[in-house]
């Protein structure tokens, strides 16, 4: 078949707008290294509402496409492109992928850090008005640029499950990377309830964690987080400080190892008073340039290792694929995600995740 020449898209013309339905370009050639996939599910991030609501912006950021998990089917492929094994990506494959990196940077090379590569580039990154314009997941054929790292992907993983782990999952799996592992049966505390808090539930309790603390709301997402494998939980009613003493009476003097996926402003505070002696704090959600007071003399006193995590790279995604090929059916996943939706109605999916009515929103573009 002839490779498109354009695409439906949704996009961002105006922060906190409806997305703007219609046609962009594709590059007229498909470079050496690069893929032009046809977009089977793109599942919306909380990054994606932050990018749409104005809370997260960059100059010059519009118009843009947003979503960066996503999944599809190759229609066409440039010379020599491969994905991260080495395998080769041939039309009718279905894959995945991470950010580009650009391999020669101080990042890259030195600290052999893809998360550190100082061009590294998300798909909503990239303006639609200018090549390669399709970069993102709210496009019905997206450009995979030659430097974004391509996974080939099981067909015993989900295409949700494969989206998700192109960014949420992904993020979870290195944060508990960075702490060095869950100790079995220690005690570990997951601020937030968001799809990323969810997941980092599930993950703790499969890591052996003694006990798991979820804290966040609403209170539908403390119910799901039950399911997940969250053995107490910890409303948002009250203060940091009722929080904090809830969480220590639960945990006999303080958490093992405490999870930031929040962002929230005391989530910092609070992660520092919920830590046992000698515990350690993981900063994975508080990504806003906005301070937050954190009691240093707290962390000297009680000797704690804190430990910033940066979202994750190809090795993080594929440890993602590769655990939902295994514990896919251990936990309701499907919770997560909400029935698929078309491009046309993505403005009222991110609406939704903005109001807390969705977990994960999904968007087939195939669909009217």
């Amino acid at each position: 078949m002839p490779i498109p020449t354009s695409t439906r898209a949704a996009v961002l013309t105006a922060h906190g707008q409806p997305l703007t339905v219609g046609e962009i370009p594709l590059p007229s050639t498909v470079k050496p290294g690069a893929a032009l996939v046809q977009i089977s599910c793109t599942s919306l991030c909380g990054t994606d509402v932050h990018l749409w609501n104005g809370n997260m912006t960059f100059d010059g950021m519009l118009p843009m496409v947003l979503g960066h998990e996503m999944v599809g089917t190759v229609v066409a492929v440039g010379d020599g492109t491969v994905d991260t094994l080495g395998r080769t990506v041939s039309v009718g494959d279905r894959i995945g992928w991470s950010e580009s990196t650009c391999g020669t940077c101080f990042g890259c090379t030195v600290l052999r850090e893809p998360v550190a590569c100082s061009s590294r580039g998300y798909g909503f990154m990239q303006r639609s008005d200018r090549p390669p314009y399709a970069t993102g997941g709210l496009v019905e054929y997206c450009y995979v640029t030659p430097g974004a790292a391509k996974l080939l992907l099981p067909d015993t993983v989900a295409d949700t499950h494969a989206a998700m782990s192109g960014c949420a999952a992904k993020t979870v799996l290195r944060a508990f990377s960075r702490v060095g592992g869950i100790r079995p049966g220690s005690s570990v505390v997951v601020q937030g309830a968001g799809a990323l808090g969810l997941y980092a539930t599930a993950f703790a309790q499969i890591s052996g964690a003694g006990r798991v603390v979820t804290v966040g709301g609403p209170d539908d997402r403390l119910h799901a987080a039950t399911r997940f494998g969250a053995t107490d939980t910890v409303g948002l009613s009250g203060t940091p400080q009722d929080r904090i003493e809830h969480v220590t009476e639960l945990t006999s003097g303080g958490a093992d190892y405490v999870f930031d996926f929040a962002g929230a402003p005391t989530v910092g505070e609070e992660a520092i008073g919920m830590a046992a002696q000698r515990g350690t704090v993981a900063i994975v959600g508080s990504t806003g340039p906005v301070p937050a007071p954190v009691s240093l003399g707290t962390v000297m006193g009680k000797e704690l290792s804190v430990v910033g995590s940066l979202n994750g790279d190809i090795a993080d995604y594929y440890r993602a694929v590769e655990f939902f090929g295994t514990f896919g059916d251990r936990f309701p996943w499907d919770e997560l995600f909400s029935a698929p939706v078309g491009l046309g109605s993505a403005s009222d999916a991110l609406a939704s995740m903005h109001r807390l009515g969705e977990i994960k929103a999904v968007v087939d573009p195939r669909l009217p």
